[in-house]
C-alpha cells in the first residue's frame, strides 16, 4: 500500500496530510486540535464563542472570545509542541477581522476561514508566518478568491480546502445546490452524485494549479466533506489532493472536547436521523434530527440574549438563537440543542482514540 506523503505548506510540513476540520461551539478546542497536532497532522480550534466557558461570556462576549483564543491555543502547544496548530475562522462571525488579528498575534500557524469569502484575509495576516488558507466549494468561488488576492495583494492562497457537500454544520452550498448533487435526502451519501462533484473538484485543482503556477509555487489542496475512513482518504488522494480534512470522525474521540453525551448522539445517530436544516441565518446545516429541530418554527420564538455572533441574523424574524442552541449542545442537552454533524456521523459505533482513528485513515493498520 502506498503510503502518505507529508503535506507540506511552505516551511510548514505535517508528517500526516490530515488536517482536522474545525467545529463549534466547543467541539474542537484546544485538546482535540492538540491531540491531532501531536499525531502529526493539523489541529484546527473553531473560534466560533470559543469563549462561552469565559465568567464574563454573556455580557462581553467578544472580549471572552477574543481572550479565549490565546489560551485555547496555549494549552493545545502545552499538549504539541511541536505540532502544526491553527483556527477555524468563519468569515460570517461578527467583527471576523478582530477574531483573526488575535489568532495571528496568539502565534496560529495557519487559519482555515470559510462560511463565506475571507476577501481581506492577506491583509490581517501581513507581516507574520502565519499560513492562510480559504474554504472553497466551487470553481468559481476558488477562482474569485484567487483572482482577488492576486489582484489585491499580489498573493496567492498558502492552502486550499474543497469541501464538499457531505460536510456537517453549515454549508457552502444552496438548498437548490445539494438537491441537485441528491446531497439533501436521507440516504446520503447512497444516493449522492459523487461523480457530480468529483468533477468540480477537477475544475477547482485546475484553478488552483494555475495561480500556483502563475506564482511559481505549489499550492496544496485538501479535500474536505464526508472524508470518514481510509478509503475516502485514498480517493481525495487519486483525485489529486495532497490531504483531507476530517472533522465527524474525531468527534467521538476520547480526545474531542465535545461532552460523552454529544459524542453519543453520534453513535446513536441513524441514517435517517441526520438531516439539512435551515441555520437562523438562512444558510443550510446538518445536522442530528432531535426533539429541538422537530419543534424548530413551531413555537414562538423571543430573544433573551444577543451574543453577536454571525454578521447577517435579524434578531426579530429568526427561529431560534443559534449560538444558545450550540452552547446547550456543547453543554450535554442533546434534546434541547442544534447537534451539527457529517453525513457520516450515522458510522460512528464506538469510542475511539485520536492516534487510531489518525492510523485508520493513513491505512496504517
Amino acid at each position: 500500500m502506498d503510503k502518505l506523503k507529508p503535506l507540506v505548506i511552505g516551511d510548514l510540513t505535517a508528517k500526516k496530510p490530515i488536517i482536522q476540520g474545525g467545529m463549534g461551539v466547543g467541539i474542537s478546542l484546544h485538546s482535540l486540535a492538540g491531540a491531532v497536532a501531536k499525531a502529526g497532522g493539523i489541529g484546527l480550534i473553531s473560534t466560533a464563542q470559543i469563549g462561552f466557558r469565559e465568567p464574563d461570556f454573556r455580557q462581553h462576549p467578544l472580549e471572552a472570545n477574543l481572550r479565549a483564543i490565546g489560551k485555547e491555543l496555549k494549552k493545545a502547544r502545552e499538549i504539541a509542541p511541536q505540532g502544526i496548530l491553527g483556527f477555524n475562522i468563519m468569515v460570517a462571525t461578527h467583527d471576523y477581522a478582530l477574531y483573526v488579528k488575535e489568532a495571528v498575534k496568539a502565534g496560529a500557524d495557519i487559519i482555515v476561514s470559510g462560511a463565506g469569502l475571507p476577501v481581506d484575509l492577506p491583509g490581517l495576516v501581513e507581516g507574520f508566518k502565519t499560513k492562510i488558507a480559504p474554504i472553497v466549494s466551487t470553481a468559481k468561488s476558488a477562482n474569485v478568491i484567487c483572482r482577488l488576492w492576486d489582484r489585491k495583494f499580489k498573493r496567492v492562497p498558502d492552502l486550499v480546502v474543497i469541501e464538499g457537500p457531505l460536510a456537517g454544520g453549515h454549508l457552502g452550498f444552496s438548498r437548490e445546490d445539494l438537491h441537485e448533487l441528491g446531497a439533501d435526502t436521507e440516504d446520503v451519501p447512497q444516493t449522492y452524485r459523487k461523480e457530480q462533484y468529483e468533477e468540480e473538484i477537477r475544475k477547482i485543482l485546475q484553478v488552483v494549479a494555475g495561480f500556483g503556477e502563475k506564482y511559481g509555487v505549489k499550492i496544496p489542496v485538501a479535500i474536505a466533506g464526508g472524508i470518514y475512513d481510509h478509503q475516502d482518504v485514498m480517493r481525495a488522494m487519486e483525485l489529486g489532493a495532497d490531504a483531507v480534512q476530517v472533522a465527524t470522525r474525531f468527534v467521538t474521540t476520547e480526545e474531542c472536547d465535545a461532552p460523552m453525551a454529544y459524542k453519543q448522539a453520534y453513535i446513536d445517530a441513524q441514517k435517517e436521523d441526520i438531516v439539512i436544516t435551515k441555520s437562523p441565518v438562512g444558510m443550510p446545516g446538518r445536522a442530528i434530527r432531535n426533539p429541538f429541530l422537530e419543534n424548530v418554527g413551531k413555537t414562538p420564538f423571543k430573544l433573551e440574549w444577543c451574543y453577536q455572533c454571525l454578521e447577517h441574523c435579524d434578531r426579530k424574524t429568526i427561529p431560534y438563537c443559534i449560538t444558545k442552541a450550540l452552547i446547550d449542545a456543547a453543554e450535554g442537552d442533546t434534546e434541547n440543542s442544534l447537534l451539527f454533524c457529517g453525513s457520516n456521523a450515522c458510522r460512528a459505533e464506538r469510542i475511539e482514540t485520536v492516534p487510531e482513528v489518525m492510523k485508520e485513515l493513513c491505512g496504517e493498520e
